[in-house]
């Protein structure tokens, strides 16, 4: 499924829209947010977490590579792989120990084997002077919230 999204205030409504179909406790989850630099992938991270509750300040994790939210939902973390160099470093970031949230990921393709332990894979790209998102279902829960974001888009 693609979404074209014209503007900011659309990838914002994206994030929204992810929350919305995600489960009330959404612990477990992973979703892969990928795209070149400044294709959006903070800004959809953020309005997720925003829309989850979060009040203040969502700094982006590329120096700290996690930051974690107590959320009403439950823990959620923002995980950010620009600098890891390769997937074994996943270990040391204490990766597994993150499967009690839900965990946002950019930069995933640093460690390609994220993919096989994913729900959702949100490819953002430039498209038409804005920006397209392709929504990949990784698993079979990943495909049914896929096909509540496309029924959400339908109505739009």
């Amino acid at each position: 499924m693609t979404i074209y999204l014209a503007d900011e205030a659309a990838t914002i409504a994206l994030g929204r829209h992810l929350l919305e179909v995600l489960p009330e406790d959404f612990g477990g989850w992973t979703l892969l947010l990928e795209g070149e630099l400044g294709a959006g992938k903070s800004t959809l991270a953020r309005s997720l977490i925003r829309a989850a509750g979060h009040e203040g300040a969502v700094p982006s994790p590329t120096y700290t590579l996690v930051e974690p939210y107590a959320l009403s939902r439950g823990k959620l973390y923002h995980v950010d792989l620009y600098r890891v160099v390769n997937e074994e470093e996943l270990d040391f970031l204490g990766f597994d120990e993150l499967e009690d949230g839900c965990r946002l990921v950019e930069w995933p393709d640093r460690a390609p084997g994220l993919a096989d332990a994913s729900d959702l894979r949100v490819m953002l790209s430039y498209a038409n002077g804005g920006r397209a998102a392709d929504l990949v279902g990784l698993s079979e829960r990943g495909r049914a919230l896929a096909r509540r974001l496309e029924a959400i888009y339908r109505q739009d």
